[in-house]
């Protein structure tokens, strides 16, 4: 039949695209790939995968409701894989962008159980760098929480 293979992309309604793409640009590290401005749709590349902004102004954007806030999001996150993870310079690099973290958290993912910060864009999309496993997933065990 398939196989699941990896994240393709996730597509985020935003009101404020200009301040969202600076955000996913200088403090994650993505580029834009392509936009389609007819659309009010904006392609990031990040790493093997793509982070879609959708301006909600926009005739795209405006089939989807109105646009996330502080008691509605279209999303609950999205998990980024990043390496190295090395928190201090981590957090050190999101203060510089005045972007505030929790507590490290030791989380599961698609390889395992590993560190994980949570952020906000400027959307308010709650997003989690994931560090490497620190417990790799085995296929054998199966899912472990």
């Amino acid at each position: 039949m398939f196989r699941l293979k990896a994240l393709d992309h996730v597509v985020l309604r935003v009101a404020d695209v200009e301040t969202c793409q600076r955000f996913y640009e200088e403090v994650l590290g993505c580029t834009l790939e392509a936009a389609r401005l007819e659309l009010g749709l904006y392609h990031l590349r990040a790493g093997n995968f793509l982070i879609d902004l959708v301006d909600v102004a926009g005739p795209l954007g405006a089939t989807g409701g109105p646009p996330p806030g502080a008691t509605g999001h279209n999303v609950d996150h999205v998990c980024i894989r990043i390496e190295p993870f090395d928190e201090d310079e981590v957090r050190r690099h999101l203060a510089a962008h005045g972007i505030e973290t929790g507590d490290l958290a030791n989380n599961w993912g698609a390889d395992g159980r590993g560190p994980s910060l949570y952020i906000q864009d400027p959307a308010g999309n709650t997003i989690e760098l994931k560090g490497p496993p620190t417990e790799p997933y085995d296929p054998a065990a199966g899912f472990i929480p």
